[in-house]
């Protein structure tokens, strides 16, 4: 430390007085060495020709001493002369902080802005209370870092030149990990319950603790907590709770940290009387109460006066009141008693002047606008604006939609609607030479676009040539073939398949014809589709398959295969490639038709679901049901039926393996397939790119797989588990699994890892 004389601040005035007042003459400065005089004449409160007086001196001491400039400062007046003595503080000749490691508390960054903030960087003036001031936030800084057994010392040398070396040193110690969290005088919640609200507490099992790191105490987190629990109160009507004591000390025993919170709960609320002010318009008290989902009597919940108030704002706003303020204050009126008045303000209604559209740079307008229930010009409503928002990403022409509102300056009454989409890969142009496992060396041209030109309009033509597979194949589909937003499909296919060489039972196949279709909307989202299906279908058996099948579908006979299809969709999905919330269902039926050599039906049904889960997580539920058989005393065609396991059924299954098997160990597939998944899936940064374009996604597969549909029962359960990342790329969607089978049968084959094309969330 240095000598005590440095710190020590005097005054010495000696001052004599006559009669009458005394004159400066002069004023003498001793003691300046970097100090110039004119920055003390500066701070003085008197000049030469002022008149002497003990209230003036002492003006002008403080000032100096404000300055903190001088460690000492003397002030004498004699025979009309003022002499002030001063010592300097020393200058920082270099000030170093040693001993700590990077980046555990702190970084080079962090001693950077130290230096800058308390003004002790090399070549300014020392100020003792500066480095106090330091140290003490270095030490609150290790603390709240759990560092409670670090060491800090201070060293400072002062040369000849009146310069000041300082240099501290920093032994951090271990760092204190949390041994106990307690929180007492709760009676409503559950310890569990409040200590989850901190996001640390005592340790997890061993394993799991290494990765969460659950018994590392944050002072951050802990002041978020606090805040959190009192905030958990007051939201179930706790509104007098206080904590009346929240510990962190160091157990000298364990060296661990002891946490000890406690509250008291104080009384719980409840709803009194409920009344609205302000300019209601239409709507009664009786109706605006119905969106509180509260009444008089009930325990007062804040999340459901927010949520109340939130319905309350939409109402107006689909009326056309887009800047409508709804607001709430409580008044306590006795001791468990709270009554609620809600103003409300609609302020004017406003209308759509323009409906801006930005950043399709392939997709027409028409195409987007389509889409939006809104017209220029109409009354606001933010259901139509955010149901338009939702059409447009549901499209899936695009990886980002948004939208803003802005009122125009002049007119208040009308806003622009400015809606911004980023394009995504919507289809894909290949040709080339590729191998197959499966299919062996193939060459390849096609196309296939969900939005060709930009036009909304659907094309996909495929150009294949391989030892197995041969087929050339034609689709179009315009989704708004007239004004009421009916589609209309059309296409053709030829397609040649040689089982023999692929991993399949030996048989042929030739199939060609044409598809037609046409769909209807029902509301805004949900439409059904009807297809008629005319294909000619060569099939040829090998002599393995045909003993191992029905010879009736071996018969080496040309047939036709008319199948008309129904299909109901709806979907409610906030976006088209990773949703957060809403669902997505689908029924569809099908059955070959009287001129048909084939007699069959197939039905089968799906839904998705997502909710919003945590911070931004989101949980994810699907199940899908399919059923065929035949009728008139056939069987279901083998080519017809259902196959399971792979990507888009039960991972961690190969793909198509899953159910009965021929007596080769060929699948048989199955007339019936129940299969179901959940999952949670969170937005990640991976190398640096975007996290709103990925996600890691936790998931539980599982189905049950029948070869006949009367022989359905539990013993056919399969289920899996496992990790998918899934990608939406310049090229595309992508996706990565890892899974792992948790029930299977002895002969399933398994595959850990896959990937795959065209897969999102």
């Amino acid at each position: 430390m240095l000598l005590s004389r440095i710190f020590f601040l005097t005054i010495f005035l000696t001052i004599t007085f006559n009669s009458k007042a005394e004159i400066i003459e002069k004023i003498n400065i001793l003691g300046l060495d970097n100090v110039s005089r004119g920055t003390v004449l500066n701070y003085l409160a008197i000049e030469t020709g002022d008149d002497i007086s003990k209230d003036v001196l002492s003006k002008s001491y403080n000032s100096l001493r404000a300055t903190e400039l001088f460690s000492e400062i003397k002030l004498k007046f004699l025979e009309g002369t003022l002499s002030i003595e001063v010592v300097e503080n020393p200058t920082i000749k270099y000030f170093d902080i040693k001993g700590y490691k990077e980046d555990a508390v702190l970084s080079e960054k962090i001693i950077d802005d130290i230096k800058k903030n308390f003004n002790l960087s090399t070549g300014q003036i020392y100020v003792e209370k500066n480095l106090n001031d330091l140290l003490l936030q270095l030490k609150n800084l290790y603390q709240s870092n759990a560092y409670f057994k670090s060491v800090i010392t201070e060293n400072s040398k002062i040369d000849d030149k009146n310069r000041i070396g300082i240099e501290i040193l920093i032994d951090e110690k271990e760092r204190s990990l949390i041994g106990s969290f307690k929180i007492s005088g709760n009676n409503y919640y559950d310890n569990d319950d409040l200590i989850d609200l901190f996001g640390m507490g005592e340790a997890d099992f061993f394993i799991v603790n290494y990765f969460t790191e659950h018994d590392h105490f944050d002072n951050m987190k802990f002041k978020a907590g606090l805040e959190s629990l009192v905030n958990k109160y007051v939201s179930d009507g706790f509104l007098d709770v206080k904590i009346l004591k929240s510990d962190v000390s160091l157990n000298k025993l364990s060296e661990k940290l002891d946490i000890d919170i406690h509250i008291s709960e104080g009384n719980r609320y409840k709803v009194g009387n409920i009344s609205f002010t302000g300019k209601k318009l239409n709507f009664t008290d009786k109706k605006l109460k119905e969106y509180l989902s509260v009444m008089p009597g009930d325990d007062f919940k804040r999340s459901k006066i927010i949520n109340g108030i939130k319905l309350i704002e939409r109402r107006y706003q689909n009326n056309g009141y887009a800047y409508v303020k709804v607001d709430s204050s409580v008044k306590k009126v006795s001791n468990n008693l709270l009554d609620i008045e809600i103003s409300v303000e609609p302020n004017y209604l406003v209308y759509l002047s323009r409906i801006d559209i930005t950043g399709n740079n392939r997709t027409q307008d028409n195409v987007i606008r389509r889409n939006i229930l809104i017209n220029e010009g109409g009354l606001y409503s933010i259901d139509e604006i955010e149901e338009s928002i939702r059409k447009i990403k549901a499209l899936g022409y695009f990886s980002k939609v948004e939208y803003d509102l802005k009122q125009r300056v002049s007119d208040k009454d009308k806003a622009d609607l400015f809606i911004t989409v980023e394009e995504t890969k919507t289809g894909e142009f290949t040709i080339g030479l590729s191998h197959s496992n499966a299919t062996g060396p193939s060459v390849n041209l096609g196309v296939s676009q969900s939005n060709i030109l930009g036009t909304g309009n659907t094309l996909n033509a495929t150009m294949s040539n391989s030892s197995a597979v041969k087929e050339l194949s034609f689709y179009f589909k315009n989704p708004y073939f007239n004004n009421y937003g009916h589609s209309i499909s059309y296409g053709f296919f030829d397609k040649t398949l040689d089982a023999s060489n692929i991993d399949a039972s030996s048989y042929t196949i030739d199939e060609s014809g044409i598809v037609l279709g046409y769909g209807v909307p029902l509301s805004n989202n949900s439409d059904i589709f009807a297809e008629t299906r005319f294909a000619s279908v060569d099939l040829t058996c090998g002599d393995d398959l045909r003993t191992l099948y029905e010879v009736s579908d071996c018969s080496n006979n040309k047939d036709l295969d008319i199948p008309f299809s129904v299909v109901f969709k709806s979907s409610s999905l906030n976006d088209s490639f990773f949703p957060t919330s809403g669902s997505a269902n689908s029924v569809s039926s099908s059955i070959s038709l009287p001129l048909s050599d084939y007699k069959y039906f197939k039905f089968g049904a799906s839904h998705k679901s997502y909710y919003p889960v945590l911070d931004k997580q989101t949980f994810k539920f699907s199940s899908r049901f399919n059923y065929g058989s035949g009728y008139g005393g056939e069987n279901l065609p083998f080519f017809k039926r259902y196959y399971e396991g792979g990507a888009s059924s039960i991972r961690g299954f190969d793909f198509n393996s899953i159910g009965a098997q021929y007596a080769n160990g060929k699948p048989k597939g199955s007339e019936l397939t129940l299969i179901s998944s959940v999952g949670v899936g969170t937005p990640t940064d991976v190398i640096g790119l975007d996290n709103d374009n990925i996600r890691l996604i936790a998931f539980i597969d599982a189905g049950l797989v029948a070869e006949k549909a009367q022989n359905f029962n539990l013993n056919d359960f399969r289920s899996s588990a496992g990790l998918q990342l899934s990608w939406l790329t310049p090229i595309g969607p992508i996706g990565l699994y890892l899974a792992k089978p948790i029930v299977q049968k002895t002969n399933d084959s398994t595959e850990s890892f896959s990937f795959d094309l065209g897969t999102t969330f």
